[in-house]
């Protein structure tokens, strides 16, 4: 059975790619959807490797209904996040879709996690890829 991955980015797109790219090196049979808050994160995640891309807040929570699993800044789960990318309806569907989350820890959503350790993004996104092809 394929894993259907919904990545979920805004801004330029620059994590959502990043973790495209790890996606498609290291895991083989998955569906990745990528979803921007807006067009250019769209399109840096498709030119990642994305096998479709949506924009804006319909295609977020479309998109969770059809999810295996959820990856994404923090942010994602939290209204207004992202300088207001995230609206309360895209946080809505997020944090209530049945999809496992995985959430990337970043100050600049406005969240802050006690007790994660200050580790450059990439080295988050490689635990995520591990969690993603070694589920406990």
């Amino acid at each position: 059975m394929i894993m259907n991955i919904l990545v979920i980015d805004g801004m330029g797109g620059g994590i959502g790619k990043a973790v495209i790219e790890q996606l498609r090196s290291a895991c083989g049979d998955v569906r990745i959807m990528a979803v921007g808050t807006n067009s250019l994160a769209t399109s840096a995640m498709i030119k990642a490797g994305a096998d479709f891309g949506a924009t804006g807040e319909n295609a977020v929570i479309y998109n969770c209904a059809r999810a295996d699993c959820v990856i994404g800044v923090i942010g994602i789960c939290f209204a207004n996040a992202m300088h207001g990318e995230i609206s309360p309806r895209m946080a809505e569907a997020v944090s209530s879709c049945a999809a496992h989350k995985f959430l990337i820890p970043m100050d600049k959503c406005s969240v802050t996690v006690a007790g994660v350790a200050d580790k450059p993004i990439q080295s988050y996104i490689s635990d995520v890829i591990e969690k993603i092809k070694r589920p406990d």
